[in-house]
């Protein structure tokens, strides 16, 4: 991928995660293992065999979402290296065996002999999201933040619409030649494609508010087809999370508010 950086990718194909979860290696003799997917025996055997006679300095994950971190503890018991990531607000979708050893607070420095990665908080996705920035390779491991061919699912109660926008925009003063995602393909032309992320969301938003003002009362069951009506009927499942993140987004900025199972425009 870059001087000092290898993709593994985990056999977790789907829906959601395309090929697989990419695990990355940024480093050679002194490395940090990223986002080690699931637990698969052959998938760890695979890492712990790239890694070869390097020291892994840290395990670290973008979040701690099931198809990203539970690789992480028994990595942790065969590399004898640190957990780095951060606790979620809320236990939905989590891993629960995940527990660092060192926080992963905003510009903390992992060093590796192809540049120290930087933590960048991202909430959105999920409530503990963080994106590392790889200076030297102008690369940011983006986790589920910003993927290559879809926009992430909001996950309500811990993922968040509001932090998503804003986390979003942070990123716009980086300077980067590629993303690396959490799920698939580099990324390149980096900011084209937060503003294109960006003009997505305000689009659905923008659906939202049209479809409560048309029905003037609906259930999230009855605004899904609505709203989501160029999305594939089996993505639907996915994307009732993120329109329940736009709604709440709306109902905290006293654009749309509740009645029992009923949305309404305020």
């Amino acid at each position: 991928m870059a001087a000092g950086v290898r993709c593994i990718v985990a056999p977790n194909p789907g829906l959601m995660t395309g090929p697989g979860t990419n695990t990355y290696l940024i480093g050679s003799r002194e490395l940090v293992v990223l986002d080690p997917g699931p637990a698969v025996a052959a998938h760890l055997e695979a890492i712990v065999a790239a890694v070869g006679a390097g020291r892994v300095v840290a395990i670290a994950v973008t979040h701690t979402h099931r198809d990203h971190s539970p690789g992480a503890t028994p990595l942790r018991a065969r590399l004898g290296a640190p957990l780095v990531g951060r606790c979620a607000r809320h236990p939905a979708f989590q891993d629960p065996d995940f527990v660092p050893d060192l926080t992963a607070d905003e510009g903390l420095e992992l060093a590796t002999d192809a540049g120290a990665l930087i933590a960048v908080l991202t909430p959105g996705h999920a409530s503990n999201h963080v994106c590392w920035h790889h200076p030297a390779r102008r690369l940011l491991y983006s986790g589920d933040h910003v993927l290559g061919t879809v926009s992430p699912v909001i996950l309500p109660p811990d993922g968040d619409m509001s932090e998503y926008l804003g986390s979003l925009a942070r990123l716009r003063s980086l300077d980067l030649a590629a993303f690396a995602p959490g799920h698939g393909p580099l990324v390149p032309h980096t900011v084209a494609t937060l503003d294109a992320l960006l003009r997505h969301r305000l689009a659905r938003e923008a659906r939202v508010i049209a479809a409560l003002a048309a029905r003037g009362r609906a259930t999230l069951e009855e605004l899904l087809p609505v709203v989501y009506q160029d999305v594939a009927q089996e993505l639907h499942g996915y994307a009732r999370y993120s329109l329940e993140a736009h709604l709440l987004k709306l109902e905290r900025e006293s654009r749309a508010r509740r009645d029992g199972a009923a949305w309404l425009a305020a």
